[in-house]
């Protein structure tokens, strides 16, 4: 677990490092990007109490307090990424802050076009606010899209981290970049017709919920139909915001395996060799990747979260069984080792051969007197 917390090596042996020296290693832009996303949440989390409008049958607050959440989070785990040892670091350190100036820029305007009772994505209006805003848009997502890529790939060339914390980081971002990919689908899902939080008629050019012909023409606009609790995933069609928001994520799922894994190390035999916990975070890997794809297809096919019909059922059994599986062979595969820890063996060095850390008699030098 040592392994997880920057200024502390894989070999678990403490250093002089304190929280405050760790903490001043992070990213400072991606730190002050989450601070703004943790104070849009709590006052988006007030607005919604105050606040009685609605689009699409939600608070007017609701979509800045999730884009805020979701951008607090993953702000914060590439704040961490960033302080890991790795090459490339002041080429990361700027994608860092193209990172977080943007996805400041992009909430900002959601939350702008909250406080308007309007909408932010896909809106066509031709004010002025809206058309700059869709403009940033345009920009801004792409350049969130490609400097998380990029961090991604120069990250996981060599991170300074154990094996399990390695596959992790490599899984999860990803899984990040496949997911912020498939947000660029939900530009095809089709125009909706609806209305602002004051009644004006808006026309959007697409949406989140994948339905066929027939239902689009009957209800206008899927995504004013009421979904589930709390986040307001569609129970009409397909919603495509459901494998998006899984891979986002996948990377604090990994991250908290390792975690996982490194405390029952300490307690469990089997888990403290690094190959099988290295083995068994490719096991999540394969299992949240799996579910990203298979709540991805099920989507494309206009099928409801709630309501999975007997393929999609097949797909996660026959995932389910296959994670289990490897699970089993991953940790029995392997004899159980004893003692606290396991450092890897050192080179025994021969009566013949000099430490270079031994001065040599003739070079002593004199104790002062």
């Amino acid at each position: 677990m040592s392994a997880l917390l920057p200024g502390v090596p894989a070999s678990g042996r403490p250093t002089t490092s304190d929280p405050c020296r760790v903490i001043g290693r992070l990213h400072r832009p991606l730190l002050l990007s989450s601070a703004a996303m943790a104070g849009l949440v709590f006052t988006g989390l007030i607005a919604m109490v105050v606040d009685d409008r609605v689009l699409l049958g939600e608070s007017v607050w609701l979509k800045p307090v999730k884009f805020g959440l979701a951008f607090l989070l993953y702000s914060l785990t590439l704040a961490w990424l960033l302080s890991l040892p790795h090459r490339g670091r002041r080429v990361t350190w700027w994608l860092g802050v193209v990172f977080s100036v943007t996805a400041f820029v992009d909430v900002g305007f959601i939350v702008v076009q909250a406080a308007r009772g309007t909408f932010s994505h896909f809106n066509t209006e031709t004010d002025p606010v809206n058309e700059i805003g869709q403009m940033v848009f345009a920009s801004g997502v792409p350049g969130l899209f490609f400097a998380n890529l990029l961090i991604a790939v120069i990250v996981s060339i060599r991170p300074g981290a154990d094996r399990p914390t390695v596959w992790a980081i490599r899984g999860g971002l990803a899984m990040g970049v496949v997911s912020m990919a498939l947000g660029y689908l939900m530009g095809f899902t089709g125009t909706q017709l609806t209305r602002t939080a004051d009644g004006r008629l808006v026309e959007l050019a697409a949406g989140h919920t994948v339905v066929d012909a027939g239902t689009r023409q009957a209800v206008g606009a899927p995504d004013a139909v009421p979904g589930m609790p709390i986040t307001h995933w569609s129970t009409l069609g397909g919603d495509l915001r459901i494998p998006h928001f899984v891979g986002l994520h996948g990377i604090q799922v990994v991250l908290a395996a390792v975690v996982i894994l490194a405390w029952g190390a300490r307690r469990y035999p089997r888990l403290r060799p690094v190959r099988t916990r290295s083995r068994l975070i490719g096991v999540v890997i394969l299992a949240w990747g799996g579910l990203q794809a298979i709540t991805f297809w099920q989507a494309m096919r206009g099928q409801p979260l709630p309501h999975p019909d007997t393929a999609t059922l097949l797909a996660l059994l026959g995932l389910a069984v296959a994670v289990t599986v490897l699970a089993a062979v991953s940790v029995g595969s392997t004899p159980a080792v004893g003692g606290e820890t396991i450092s890897p063996p050192r080179a025994q060095h021969d009566s013949t051969q000099v430490s270079a850390t031994v001065r040599r008699p003739g070079r002593v030098r004199p104790e002062p007197r």
